[in-house]
C-alpha cells in the first residue's frame, strides 16, 4: 500500500433547508424538525473530531491508517451529501461524528485514484456554509484559521482536521488521555489578527502549511494548534 497516493475521506451532512411555511386552517400534515446546512463553526469542529476519533481509535482500519501517516503526508478531502447520497455513505466503512448542528463522516483511507463509487460521485464545491449565531465560548485545544486566508468551508474542515492531527502527534500519552476524557473536543475560530495568528506561528505551536493542492499558495500557514500543553512542540505538515 502506497500511502503517499492515498487520502482520508471525510463527507459532510447538508441538507436542504426545509421551507418555511406558516400553519394554515383545518388539519394538515405534522410539521418535522427544520433541516438545512450545519454551522460552519460545528462542521469544522465534526471534521476535526472525526479525525481525531480514527487516529485515537482506528479499530480495523490500523494497516489503512499506518500507511496514509507513514510518509506524513495526510491529505483529506471534503465531500458534501444529502438525502440518498448520506444514506449511501452510511452504508460504507466509517464512522459518523455528531457535534452540535452538525454530521461529518469520516472513512478510512483510501487510494486517490480509486474512491469508492459512492463516494466519488459525491461533489466537493459547493460546500458554503456560515454561522447564523455566535459559538460558544472555546476551549482548548483551539485550532485557530489565519484571517489572512479565504478558504470554502470545505477547505476549511480539511485544514481543520489537519491541525487536529499535528496536534494529536504533538500530545503525548498523558495529554492525549486527558483530551479523550473530554471526548476529544476542540474549538476552531478565527484568530482576531494577523499579528496574534503569526505570534502562535513563532510559539513553536502545530502549523499546518498547505501543500497547494487547492484554494490556498503553497506553503501558506493556514490553521495553528493552541493548547498549554503544545508549546514549543513545533511539528508541522504540508496538507
Amino acid at each position: 500500500m502506497n500511502s503517499e497516493l492515498y487520502v482520508l475521506p471525510l463527507v459532510v451532512r447538508i441538507e436542504r433547508a426545509a421551507p418555511q411555511t406558516s400553519p394554515g386552517p383545518g388539519p394538515g400534515p405534522a410539521k418535522g424538525p427544520r433541516q438545512g446546512p450545519p454551522e460552519r463553526t460545528d462542521a469544522l469542529e465534526a471534521a476535526a473530531m472525526a479525525v481525531l476519533s480514527l487516529l485515537d481509535e482506528p479499530g480495523e482500519w490500523t494497516g489503512e491508517l499506518h500507511a496514509w501517516q507513514s510518509t506524513g503526508k495526510i491529505r483529506k478531502v471534503v465531500r458534501r451529501a444529502r438525502g440518498a447520497e448520506w444514506r449511501r455513505a452510511l452504508a460504507l466503512p466509517g464512522r459518523t461524528i455528531e457535534h452540535r448542528t452538525a454530521e461529518v463522516r469520516v472513512h478510512p483511507p483510501v487510494p486517490l485514484d480509486d474512491w469508492p463509487r459512492d463516494l466519488a460521485r459525491l461533489q466537493v464545491s459547493g460546500t458554503e456554509l456560515t454561522d447564523t449565531t455566535p459559538p460558544v465560548p472555546a476551549g482548548p485545544p483551539i485550532l485557530w484559521a489565519n484571517p489572512a486566508l479565504e478558504m470554502s468551508a470545505g477547505k476549511a474542515m480539511a485544514q481543520a482536521g489537519h491541525a487536529a492531527q499535528l496536534a494529536w502527534w504533538a500530545s503525548d500519552a498523558d495529554e492525549r488521555a486527558t483530551w479523550r476524557e473530554r471526548g476529544l473536543a476542540v474549538s476552531v475560530r478565527m484568530a482576531g489578527t494577523q499579528e496574534e495568528f503569526d505570534s502562535m506561528v513563532a510559539a513553536g505551536l502545530p502549523v499546518v502549511r498547505d501543500a497547494g493542492f487547492t484554494e490556498i499558495e503553497p506553503g501558506s500557514c493556514t490553521f495553528v494548534a493552541d493548547a498549554p500543553w503544545l508549546y514549543g512542540r513545533v511539528p508541522t505538515s504540508g496538507a
